[in-house]
């Protein structure tokens, strides 16, 4: 019994030493670390490309193309524009078609040999932008969805004028759809669907029916049609009621609806090796792709239509996506046919895990073919069906770039890049524990801890409660270097997915759809007497911090609560009805929230934050981005204004308009150190003073 309490207390004094010759993560190592997306296998299953993305030396983020053997190797870089992006093979495995910009707002298609050498531009697109693409089966054409430059905006139109002195012309509008976040002013310009001549790179437009600019499409497998999934209604900001599949002709360009489908909308449309059938994301109902349904999976005949949804019955959705600052993240269901065109993957968001799951084209239950608390992304199948390239990772490794052994059952992973593995081997991580908490109406809230790295349960801490955006996404397990960083200065980090949050079932998401402080509110509070009651949490010292969505939940708390002694409110909702008309997407009358903006508020205000601001005294920190097209600036502007007339100590940081509501995940560096330094001398200042 002395020998083997002997041997215990020996590996508890090594792994202690192991600990002590650690460090704490830092605000800096964020720019060390490698953002890996977009994993394509070749068509033969033996190599993998993928992009690479890093922090550069001017401030800027450098992404390029990687490739490594899908037997295992060293990973090496396979282009060099610095702004390369989108690999896709062609079929016969011989060329890497991929975005690249070497001209600044001239993106265009290159290609580029499978053994390597020089890249090459294949099309000649004038200044404008470049959202998706694909090649045909044959190889002989690629279809590409590209948006001309508006032509008074041009960077020539600039020149021209700068050498006159004349000032920036105004922007005519005729279309409330004229701007979007992230991607700036288009004003009337639109997408449009090109193909492009392998063999020559000339390029014709051969459709224009979407008015958004967010239709997606794919070959038939003889490449001689073209399936898209448009929204051709001229109302297509309020509702995706008109959205349809057409197929279209590559060789005359003519198209036509494809019949008996749903009405409701319809994205990343796949056309089944065998030609036979079309699978497709979408529902009934006006609601779009991002709703608080669940996003299913639909089959129907690629002529005579007839969809029949395979995910109907399960509760489910395609488009739960999970949240992290150290991840490309893709707002966009993801599906995929087997070789054989008897099943169709696709990625599921469950729990904060996102898992690879399958299910039979003529219909049954989902099987799933990965578990645990990972991140699995998705990329694409090798021809034969028996390879899948994909990104795992968990909260303590970034995503890393994998092969799948497709089977039956669970699929065989092994790991082809270990990039992020020498970045963080020095560093002391907290690691997350998974606990569930009894809310309102027997409701359960899963919710993670983060512990300060070296501290006991025993040693009382300040407490952090961290809340997500959206509010229609979800909190997981992926890497998230803020959460990181949080613990290791020194305070316990809780971040949960109250109702609202995907991931959880239908009724979780829509519990609070159309009333936002309630039910959600209800799972915040035991979310918060959770938090209260662990011995390591010192209960005075705690604060509510989070972006968007989660920074209205922050405003909401410091107007109905003094359980938090500092707040931090990020690109935040805060007054609904001015929110409803001056965001990039107009709300529509009575579909989502009841009422509207000008003649029935009632139902906007009530749920408004700024409304209880007279009861705020909590001290806050406020950061916005003054080129946020999502979440105004204004609504910051609100929010400061009341709390500084009522006296609550208040710093209103605004980034500028080249920053966007996305910035704490995809701004530039300077801007990211600036925006976790204010968090971390917030913090420091209300709760270790």
């Amino acid at each position: 019994m002395a020998a083997r309490k002997k041997r215990a207390s020996s590996k508890k004094a090594r792994r202690k030493g192991r600990k002590a010759g650690k460090r704490k993560i830092t605000v800096e190592d964020l720019l060390r670390l490698h953002f890996l997306g977009d994993p394509q296998i070749s068509p033969d299953g033996r190599t993998l490309v993928f992009t690479k993305r890093n922090f550069g030396p001017k401030n800027d983020q450098v992404t390029n193309l990687w490739s490594v053997p899908a037997s295992g190797g060293t990973p090496r870089s396979f282009t060099n524009g610095g702004r390369d992006a989108r690999p896709r093979w062609s079929r016969d495995g011989k060329r890497v078609a991929f975005i690249g910009e070497r001209e600044k707002d001239h993106p265009q298609i290159f290609t580029i040999d499978a053994d390597g050498g020089e890249a090459t531009a294949l099309t000649r697109f004038p200044e404008g932008k470049i959202g998706a693409f694909s090649w045909s089966p044959d190889g002989s054409v690629i279809g590409v969805s590209f948006r001309e430059q508006d032509p008074d905006w041009t960077t020539q139109a600039q020149k021209e004028r700068e050498a006159k002195g004349l000032s920036d012309p105004p922007r005519v509008l005729d279309d409330w759809w004229y701007r979007l976040d992230g991607d700036g002013y288009f004003n009337a310009q639109r997408y449009a669907l090109y193909l492009v001549d392998t063999a020559t790179g000339k390029h014709r437009k051969v459709f224009t029916k979407d008015n958004l600019g967010f239709f997606t499409f794919d070959f038939s497998p003889d490449s001689k049609q073209v399936v898209i999934a448009a929204n051709p209604d001229r109302k297509a900001m309020l509702g995706a009621l008109k959205c349809t599949l057409y197929r279209l002709n590559v060789k005359s360009g003519k198209f036509a609806r494809i019949p008996n489908l749903p009405e409701g909308p319809k994205h990343a449309p796949r056309w089944s090796p065998d030609g036979k059938r079309i699978a497709y994301a979408g529902r009934t109902g006006e609601d779009d792709a991002y709703s608080v349904e669940n996003l299913e999976l639909f089959v129907c005949d690629a002529v005579k239509g007839k969809a029949k949804s395979l995910t109907g019955r399960e509760d489910y959705c395609l488009l739960a996506c999970a949240l992290s600052d150290a991840a490309e993240i893709e707002f966009e269901p993801n599906l995929q046919w087997g070789a054989d065109s008897k099943r169709i993957f696709v990625s599921i968001g469950w729990h904060g895990a996102t898992q690879v799951a399958s299910v039979a084209a003529r219909g049954g239950k989902l099987q799933f073919h990965t578990s645990g608390a990972t991140e699995h992304v998705m990329g694409n199948v090798s021809a034969d069906g028996r390879c899948m390239a994909l990104l795992a990772g968990s909260a303590t490794k970034p995503h890393e770039v994998h092969v799948a052994q497709v089977r039956q059952k669970d699929f065989a992973l092994t790991r082809l890049t270990n990039l992020n593995g020498p970045v963080l081997r020095g560093i002391d991580l907290a690691r997350p524990r998974s606990h569930w908490v009894k809310s309102t109406d027997g409701a359960r809230v899963q919710v993670w801890t983060l512990r300060p790295p070296g501290v006991t349960a025993s040693r009382k801490v300040p407490a952090v409660l961290e809340v997500h955006g959206g509010p229609h996404a979800q909190y997981g397990v992926a890497f998230f270097h803020e959460f990181q960083l949080l613990a290791a200065n020194g305070y316990a980090v809780f971040y949960s997915n109250p109702r609202g949050s995907k991931g959880y079932g239908r009724d979780h998401c829509a519990a609070i759809r159309g009333h936002w402080g309630d039910k959600d509110w209800e799972d915040i509070e035991a979310v918060t007497a959770f938090m209260k009651a662990q011995p390591y949490v010192n209960a005075k010292r705690m604060a509510i911090m989070g972006g968007s969505y989660g920074g209205y939940m922050t405003c909401w708390a410091i107007g109905h609560t003094r359980d938090f002694r500092a707040a931090i409110s990020d690109r935040c909702v805060a007054n609904l009805v001015s929110m409803f008309c001056n965001s990039d997407f107009v709300s529509a009358p009575d579909l989502y929230w009841e009422g509207n903006s000008w003649d029935r508020p009632e139902h906007l205000w009530r749920d408004s934050p700024l409304k209880y601001l007279g009861n705020a005294r909590t001290p806050t920190l406020l950061i916005h981005s003054e080129g946020d097209l999502r979440c105004n600036v204004e609504q910051s502007e609100e929010v400061f204004a009341v709390l500084k007339l009522k006296g609550v100590p208040t710093r209103f940081v605004r980034y500028p308009r080249s920053t966007s509501h996305g910035m704490s995940r995809s701004g530039p560096e300077d801007m990211r150190l600036h925006r976790l330094r204010e968090i971390t001398g917030w913090l420091k200042k209300y709760l270790k003073a």
